[in-house]
């Protein structure tokens, strides 16, 4: 398919850059109003979980006498356990023979 050189009038560039170039920019655009679209949504319910979350900590912390600190300081270790693969129950190993070819597989 050979190109064309058809240039607009007030640009230099071809019709087929200029295409490319409008769909960029749509596509741009439309990234541009989705986020905002999802952050209208999703930002309202986030703030009111992290609120709640809090909540629930304040009251843990009064009802075992924890201070907020050390009572962060567990959950945080909790978190690095749970993200490297440790279980709170022993049911079974994540990475037994059956769970690492599971991983392979896929």
């Amino acid at each position: 398919m050979l190109a064309r050189d058809s240039r607009c009038g007030c640009c230099p560039l071809n019709e087929e850059n200029g295409r490319l170039v409008l769909l960029a920019a749509l596509l741009a655009v439309y990234l541009v109003c989705g986020a905002a679209v999802f952050s209208a949504i999703e930002q309202p319910k986030e703030r009111e979980a992290q609120r709640r979350w809090l909540h629930a900590q304040s009251n843990f912390s009064r009802r075992y006498n924890i201070s907020g600190t050390e009572l962060r300081r567990f959950l945080r270790d909790y978190e690095q356990a749970n993200v490297a693969g440790v279980r709170v129950d022993e049911t079974r190993p994540r990475w037994d023979f059956t769970g690492s070819f599971y991983f392979v597989g896929t």
